[in-house]
């Protein structure tokens, strides 16, 4: 009688079938995690914004709420000296995540005020993922009532007028 050694060819190919369907079954939820994660950061990016613009504000009240992210944020990935143009309130991957291929933590960002007379009144911030079902899938916005909304599926840009915003609903 012969001694077998090793690992049969049948018993390999149990353990790769094992192997595949408790990857199959971890996968998804690590990407549903993923997306989870995104949507946090997103929607404390989005609050992170709404305080920046208050302190802008009053920072610089013959201005308003700052026109755009890059106001918010430092010139460079330092900060150099703080003026209207480069506030130096935000981060430099926050200010810059304005394209999907800037995006940071998978969202980007879009933002318009309402000016009057030079001076800007009000502001809308918005949040969309980068690449929908894989980095995030709901869209984030808040007005200058600082009330952050999202909406269940947004696979388009981001609101950035009050109009649009008004449709999202109010996260709890």
């Amino acid at each position: 009688m012969r001694k077998s050694r090793g690992f049969s060819l049948i018993e390999l190919l149990i353990v790769v079938a094992i192997i595949l369907i408790i990857a199959a079954i971890a996968i998804p939820n690590l990407l549903r995690a993923k997306i989870a994660a995104n949507e946090s950061s997103a929607v404390q990016s989005v609050r992170t914004i709404n305080t920046t613009q208050i302190t802008y504000q009053s920072t610089y009240p013959t201005v308003g709420y700052a026109a755009t992210l890059q106001s918010l944020g430092p010139s460079g990935p330092a900060c150099a000296i703080p003026s209207q143009t480069n506030a130096c309130l935000i981060d430099w991957s926050l200010s810059q995540a304005t394209t999907p291929a800037s995006a940071k933590s998978g969202y980007y960002f879009g933002m318009g005020v309402v000016a009057t007379n030079g001076m800007n009144l009000s502001y809308t911030i918005g949040a969309a993922p980068a690449a929908f079902n894989k980095t995030g899938v709901r869209g984030f916005c808040s007005n200058s009532d600082v009330v952050i909304r999202s909406t269940p599926a947004l696979s388009g840009p981001p609101a950035t007028t009050e109009e649009a915003c008004s449709t999202y609903v109010a996260l709890q």
